[in-house]
């Protein structure tokens, strides 16, 4: 629902004065939010409209998975390969080229007849953020001389909070006033968007300066792609009258391809993941932190809307307010938070924050049965959003203190590709879980099938499913407050200056 880490500056971000004409500097600006807006709001709203995705298109608990996991599959394993492409051929046109392919790709979601098509056309969208995530930060620090690049920088991040923010709000009205049919309006919204954003691009901007020596890392990126789906599909497991079962050969087999894509990375001279990185460790337990905390937060992103729209039935509307404070938190303490890190080092906030969301996981874990939507799901989503509110600036500050000057936007560009890797699987394996439960406990039909709501064997066994995927949560939310404890440290390194 946010972005996973606080605003840095990319590497390789200097000021190109062939980009774009002074005066039109702030038509960029404008540019780079737009194109942020369908990033964010299509990734909150989707978590809100996917019951109603499932229930119109007749989707099973699988293909449901692989609406939110073919996206993420494309986005994460090619979103360093984003970022190099925009250096090899110009940011404007990279840029842009992303945002015309996210848009199309969103106007196949709204017109898909089946979940295999809405499912094609998602993994298309992660192409097109892939190469369009990188773009909005890089294309505002080359426009910018670097006395108003924090400022420019500053006001995107502003505008990106607040679209955040608003996304679950207004999807979660249009389902409630419209029908569940609506869903197909939320990916339509791009067109303006996208629209505007290509609009300005074509009018104020040049391709810029381009890096010709840069070599694009293909056998690294079709590696990271055929290994991750395999191990999503294998993890996604098939159904079964007693369960979800894993398909291990498939998860093996994916797990090997993605070895031999760090394997490759040894050999480059240009790889898109430098494995030298990972010596530090400081980075290190970043990254593994991030996994752990960001497979718990995508999870239950994932999982609880399905649970209180289609098993509670709460309306959407009311279901968004549960994701309202994790948006106005972060967007909120951030910057404070971020200038705690740098006073104390970001080992404290990062545990605290972690703790906090593994407590409020737990609260949801345990009240699950009792379908409190006001007196519990509200408060700990609340709790969870301070607790990541603590965790997102704090987190930067560990990653690109860890690592050299001239490596901190590739240090962001792992980071961040770790945590939609983490959903990735998180979305495939607690699946499988969800699955396992509820017909371990006398479930008949599917998890949290909206269809079948009002049955109270269904309801209890929805319920169970949910239960194992949050308590799963807070354990890995747990583990990674662990992890920064004993892996980071009391005060910022200071080996991105030496």
């Amino acid at each position: 629902m946010t972005d996973q880490t606080a605003p840095s500056q990319p590497e390789g971000a200097v000021f190109d004065s062939t980009l774009c004409a002074a005066r039109s500097r702030k038509y960029l600006l404008v540019a780079a939010i737009l194109a942020s807006a369908l990033g964010f709001i299509d990734g909150s709203v989707v978590a809100i409209a996917l019951p109603a995705m499932r229930e119109t298109l007749s989707a099973s608990l699988s293909q449901a998975q692989w609406m939110a996991n073919a996206y993420l599959l494309t986005l994460s394993s090619l979103i360093l390969v984003g970022g190099a492409l925009g250096d090899r051929f110009g940011i404007a046109r990279i840029f842009g080229g992303g945002i015309a392919l996210f848009v199309l790709a969103s106007i196949g979601c709204a017109l898909a007849p089946s979940p295999d098509a809405l499912i094609g056309a998602r993994s298309v969208q992660g192409i097109g953020a892939a190469l369009m995530v990188p773009g909005s930060l890089a294309l505002i620090s080359a426009a910018y001389p670097a006395e108003d690049r924090g400022r420019a920088i500053g006001v995107w991040a502003a505008a990106s909070a607040l679209t955040t923010a608003l996304g679950p709000a207004i999807g979660g009205a249009v389902l409630s006033l419209f029908g569940d049919t609506a869903w197909r309006l939320i990916f339509a919204v791009n067109l303006p968007l996208g629209g505007g954003a290509l609009w300005l691009l074509w009018r104020y901007a040049s391709d810029g300066r381009r890096e010709q020596g840069k070599r694009i890392d293909w056998l690294g990126a079709g590696l990271a792609t055929a290994g991750l789906l395999f191990i999503a599909w294998g993890l996604s497991g098939s159904e079964h009258e007693t369960g979800t079962r894993i398909r291990w050969p498939l998860a093996g087999f994916g797990l090997l391809l993605f070895a031999s894509f760090i394997a490759s990375q040894r050999y480059l001279s240009q790889p898109m993941v430098p494995l030298g990185l990972f010596r530090n460790p400081v980075f290190s337990a970043a990254n593994l932190l991030s996994f752990f905390l960001y497979y718990a937060l995508t999870a239950m992103l994932f999982f609880l809307p399905m649970l209180i729209i289609g098993i509670w039935q709460v309306p959407e509307v009311l279901t968004a307010l549960a994701f309202v404070p994790l948006s106005i938190f972060i967007s909120t303490l951030s910057p404070r938070m971020g200038r705690l890190a740098g006073q104390i080092g970001p080992r404290r906030p990062i545990a605290t924050g972690s703790a906090l969301v593994a407590l409020a996981y737990g609260v949801l874990a345990f009240a699950a049965p009792l379908q409190a939507f006001w007196s519990a799901v509200i408060p700990a989503m609340a709790l969870a959003g301070l607790g990541m509110a603590c965790v997102v600036a704090p987190l930067s500050t560990a990653v690109m203190g860890a690592v050299p000057g001239d490596q901190t936007g590739t240090a962001s560009g792992i980071n961040n590709a770790v945590t939609r890797v983490a959903g990735l699987v998180a979305v495939a394996l607690s699946g499988a879980v969800a699955a396992t439960v509820y017909k371990g406990t006398g479930g008949a039909f599917s998890f949290a099938e909206a269809s079948e709501a009002g049955d109270p064997a269904h309801v209890a066994a929805s319920n169970a499913g949910f239960q194992a995927v949050a308590g799963s949560a807070a354990l890995l939310a747990l583990a990674s407050a662990v992890v920064a404890w004993f892996g980071l440290e009391d005060q910022a390194s200071s080996s991105a200056s030496q």
